[in-house]
């Protein structure tokens, strides 16, 4: 689908009052996000197909985010029909990656991912998917050597460190996971914080949100002490270190492959091949540490 495509057909949806006016919104690499100004009123259209191969459900999406609006997380799902998320707009700004380094907000934001984890299950209909990471990690090589990827060579050694990394994260709880916390998947508004995009949406350890939340805004330890404590309402022992650092690094490996397949699969207009080779470095650099600390 091309952005004009998406524009006429944002612009054609029957829960409009009105002629409207739509402009295309930055960001979104597996959709297409319009701006919809309905007369004094804008709303933000997500236009995307199912992803099979990054488990991608848009039934799920639509679950979890009725359910996130009913947790008060999330902004106001308007209108769906298949492929198409209508969303009330909030005025806000995206975080960014430095934003998450001021002890406050980062504060702030781990008590919304604590509420988040723990609230909206509890307006959760009909099935959800979960988002078990090495389950996850598995399916993709399996779809890399389907299709004769490039990487192959490198499955074998990506899959037994998964397999190391698995066993050290050990046994988790449950929680309703987003499970790609980007910071411009946290919006700031003129008095709280909110989460949007759910396409990853599922039942996950928390530490995965936690790790991903590392990774994305480059935290240093001390903000990950700050970040576990206030997640946990404790300071962080050496065991649960263990599994948390585990996770961030299967965490890292998950971006690299998504990448990966989505560079044999995705008709985007994205550099994938930039992206997978930026990722597997980040991996790369966290697995080698955390190999490090254990020894």
């Amino acid at each position: 689908m091309t952005r004009e495509m998406a524009l006429q057909i944002a612009a054609g949806l029957s829960c409009w009052q009105g002629p409207v006016q739509t402009e295309p919104l930055e960001g979104g690499i597996t959709n297409h996000n319009i701006l919809v100004t309905d007369g004094a009123r804008k709303y933000v259209v997500r236009l995307g197909d199912d992803i099979p191969e990054h488990g991608i459900m848009r039934w799920n999406e639509l679950a979890i985010s009725r359910a996130a609006q009913a947790a008060g997380v999330s902004p106001a799902v308007i209108h769906a029909e298949p492929g198409i998320l209508v969303l009330d707009f909030i005025e806000s700004v995206a975080l960014c990656e430095t934003d998450l380094h001021d002890q406050k907000t980062l504060l702030v934001v781990t008590q919304l991912i604590k509420n988040t984890h723990n609230t909206v299950p509890d307006h959760l209909r009909g099935n959800v998917l979960s988002f078990w990471v090495f389950h996850i990690l598995r399916d993709y090589a399996a779809t890399l050597r389907e299709h004769k990827s490039s990487y192959v060579p490198l499955l074998d050694g990506l899959l037994e460190e998964c397999a190391f990394l698995q066993g050290a994260v050990g046994p988790v709880d449950l929680v309703l996971g987003h499970n790609d916390l980007l910071p411009s998947n946290i919006l700031l508004s003129t008095d709280r914080y909110w989460l949007i995009d759910w396409e990853y949406g599922g039942f996950n350890s928390p530490l995965f949100d936690l790790g991903g939340l590392s990774s994305n805004c480059a935290l240093d330890r001390e903000a990950e002490s700050q970040m576990l404590t206030a997640y946990f309402g404790a300071p962080p022992n050496e065991y649960l270190w263990r599994r948390y650092e585990a996770m961030k690094c299967a965490s890292l490996l998950r971006e690299t492959m998504w990448s990966m397949v989505s560079e044999i699969t995705s008709t985007l207009d994205f550099d994938y091949g930039e992206y997978t080779e930026k990722n597997l470095e980040r991996y790369r650099r966290s697995y080698a540490q955390f190999l490090k600390e254990r020894a």
